[in-house]
């Protein structure tokens, strides 16, 4: 029976997809992103450290975890003043993170973020 755990565990560990959130650790401070990277009326996702930066209003940078909070996928596009989530169509607001469509239920979980010369950096 011990035999037969060893497999199982080796076969879960290569599951999934890139666009779910992985094992990686998520970036908690420093540099993220140009600001004139981060368009106004749509943002600028950063796959890398599970983070999307938008710019709702000129100016004015928010950030949240690119990762979904119906099924961990990691959003992919931010179009029309929403942040979409590519597995099942989830949307969230660019301005608070709030869902816009579900079938995500929580809001994504929102970053401080600040802006230090021509760079948005997590605070």
């Amino acid at each position: 029976m011990a035999g037969l755990g060893i497999p199982l565990m080796s076969a879960c560990g290569t599951v999934g997809s890139s666009m779910h959130f992985g094992a990686k650790t998520p970036v908690t401070h420093g540099p993220l992103v140009a600001a004139a990277q981060v368009p106004v009326g749509g943002g600028k996702i950063l796959a890398d450290k599970q983070i999307v930066v938008t710019q709702p209003r000129k100016g004015d940078f928010k950030a949240f975890s690119a990762v979904c909070t119906h099924m961990q996928c990691l959003v992919t596009t931010v179009r029309d003043g929403v942040i979409v989530c590519p597995c099942h169509g989830s949307k969230f607001a660019i301005a608070d993170g709030a869902v816009t469509a579900g079938p995500a239920k929580s809001p994504l979980p929102e970053k401080s973020v600040s802006v230090e010369g021509d760079s948005i950096v997590l605070a």
